[in-house]
């Protein structure tokens, strides 16, 4: 017992101070110090013979002394023991090579390769000491040869595709990737990952082809039809890449989770068309008892009416037949808690799109009452709800609903969502002094929308409620924002000629525009909007509406104008020339992203339309 004892103590001593010496060695060759260096890992090798990597570091600290003699002698001292050891021919090359010996140590790269055994692992340590020195031709011989000892023709395809891509030769890199994924499949993730970062352009062009050539001859391997689909994806093909997925679900007799999760990718990438293809698939081909069925359902309804909503107008004959549709769809699966996102859509499309407030709120209300409601959904429609009973002139029911919200969820986002609309129907009707004091404490909010709004409307009020004794002209511009909000857009320009005509002198002006310019935003009238926009910032620079007008003029021309160069001209302008804003940060983020340095992060905040 007592000599295991001193054993493991002067085990424990040794491998302690052999892990100095091992640290102490290469400070040494890493500052250049090559022949303490090379004393050291000598001396280090000596003890550990079964470790290569002290060799390796020995003859390297010799070689970058010159002492070439040195060097030869300990390989050529080791290959009279491990004759069948091929790396130390290939350490014997790079010797001769070192000493500008270039054929003789071609020579011996080759004597290696013949020398190869009908051994895996022997034949990859030779194609890695190959790779190393950047011999990728030879390592490339070597697993050829390894593989015909081997009688395997796809064994090395995935260390051959990594060599031809270190050689740029994309075909070949190609053919032995698709090689070694058919060997494979577990390998296909890294394939993928290797692809997609190093192809380019036309280089897919190359990818799509060859796998159109394996499908053909091997029709039944799942493997090309689903690396089709993929390539597709890669290159926002929604539509082929359905194709592909659809023939997949057949085949295999799937559940569908395939086709829906290609329409929702789809859908995120405003491919609608193939994303509403993919989802009408699942519902005329899958059991309409099943999840996805009702899923894809759903998500057909909520895709076509992003399609239709989205861009410069929609068609009111296309919002009818879809609004068919979702009353098709609660005919068929019932009015309860399970159906509440579709109902409260359905709310939204006839109060935002049909105009009919009265039966948006019918709906909403039915909505708020199912017992067992998601309570989230249940806040969000009571916040709708009161938007819409504010828009019918409704004020008390309005404010009810959003102090219900608020007292609710009170350090929620949505609690701060409701708190500022009450603030807001405060300002409409003129209370100002309580709007304020609600505005500042939101200012805290941990939404950038809310916070952002909130500093506005309070910078706003206080412009202007110091400007003379009257707060005649603030009540009227207040009114006439919630004529906007209400969809009284004629009331709301007859109301700004009143101000113009009743108070001439009355520093509202850009705020008169900046309200307008909005309107017609909220009417799709981007030109006219974005000409407005540009005016403020022209005529009233020093104003507080000039940095949001100029924000807005970005949007418009990145979004729905679709002029991006403008757009990065006017993002750059505003964190230029206004610092100081809170817009100055998100300008400066959308100007990167779309000069191209950094590709977008979804950063999404849902908040309710105010």
């Amino acid at each position: 017992m007592t000599r295991y004892i001193l054993f493991l103590l002067f085990s424990a001593i040794s491998l302690c101070a052999s892990s100095q010496t091992s640290k102490l060695a290469m400070q040494y060759y890493e500052t250049g110090e090559y022949e303490k260096a090379a004393q050291l890992f000598k001396e280090l090798y000596n003890n550990e013979k079964r470790t290569d990597f002290y060799f390796d570091k020995y003859v390297e600290s010799l070689l970058a002394m010159e002492d070439f003699q040195s060097a030869e002698k300990i390989v050529d001292s080791r290959l009279r023991k491990e004759s069948g050891n091929l790396n130390l021919l290939v350490i014997q090359g790079k010797i001769l090579e070192a000493q500008y010996r270039e054929e003789e140590a071609e020579k011996i790269y080759e004597t290696a390769i013949k020398k190869l055994p009908a051994d895996r692992l022997a034949i990859v340590k030779l194609g890695n000491e190959f790779v190393k020195l950047n011999k990728f031709e030879l390592a490339i011989k070597a697993y050829e040869k390894g593989a015909r000892l081997l009688k395997d023709d796809i064994i090395f395809s995935y260390n051959l595709g990594d060599l031809y891509r270190r050689k740029h030769d994309v075909p070949k890199m190609i053919h032995y990737f698709l090689n070694a994924i058919e060997a494979k499949s577990a390998r296909t993730d890294n394939v993928q990952l290797l692809l997609q970062r190093y192809l380019r352009g036309d280089d897919w062009d190359e990818l799509q082809s060859q796998l159109y050539e394996r499908l053909q001859d091997h029709p039944d391997n799942v493997l090309y039809p689903e690396m089709l689909a993929w390539v597709f994806i890669q290159r926002k093909d929604y539509r082929n890449a359905l194709r592909q997925v659809t023939a997949l679900d057949r085949r295999n007799g799937e559940n569908g989770s395939r086709v829906y999760d290609l329409g929702t990718m789809a859908s995120n990438a405003k491919a609608y068309d193939a994303a509403i293809k993919a989802y009408e698939y699942l519902v005329q081909n899958k059991d309409p008892n099943s999840q996805i069925y009702l899923d894809a359902k759903q998500d057909l309804l909520n895709t076509k009416k992003t399609k239709i909503t989205t861009g410069n107008g929609f068609d009111l004959v296309e919002i009818r037949s879809l609004r068919d549709e979702y009353i098709a769809f609660l005919d068929e699966f019932g009015r309860s808690k399970t159906t509440g996102n579709i109902i409260y859509d359905w709310a939204k499309m006839e109060a935002l799109y049909l105009n009919d407030l009265a039966k948006a709120s019918e709906l909403l209300e039915e909505l708020i009452a199912y017992p067992g409601l998601n309570k989230y959904l249940r806040a969000n429609a009571k916040v709708t709800l009161g938007d819409y009973y504010l828009m019918q002139g409704e004020r008390w029911d309005a404010t009810l609903y959003y102090s219900q919200v608020d007292k609710e969820f009170k350090d929620d986002l949505l609690g701060q969502v409701a708190r500022f609309r009450n603030a807001k129907l405060s300002y409409y009707t003129g209370d100002f002094q309580w709007a304020q004091t609600q505005f500042d404490v939101l200012k805290a909010s941990t939404s950038k929308l809310i916070s952002n709004d909130a500093i506005d409307l309070s910078v706003f009020i206080m412009d202007n409620m110091g400007l003379d004794t009257t707060a005649k002209p603030l009540e009227m511009y207040a009114q006439s924002e919630l004529l906007v909000f209400q969809n009284r857009f004629e009331d709301a320009e007859t109301m700004w000629k009143k101000i113009g005509s009743d108070f001439p002198e009355h520093a509202l002006q850009d705020d008169i525009l900046y309200a307008r310019a909005n309107m017609l935003v909220d009417q799709r009238k981007y030109d006219d909007a974005a000409k407005i926009f540009a005016q403020i910032v022209e005529d009233f620079p020093e104003e507080i509406r000039a940095d949001n007008s100029l924000y807005k003029l970005a949007q418009l021309n990145e979004v729905q104008l679709e002029n991006t160069d403008q757009a990065i001209v006017l993002y750059e302008r505003l964190f230029l020339e206004f610092s100081g804003s809170t817009l100055a940060v998100d300008a400066r983020k959308r100007y990167r992203i779309l000069r191209g340095d950094f590709s977008e992060e979804e950063e999404t905040e849902e908040v309710p339309e105010q």
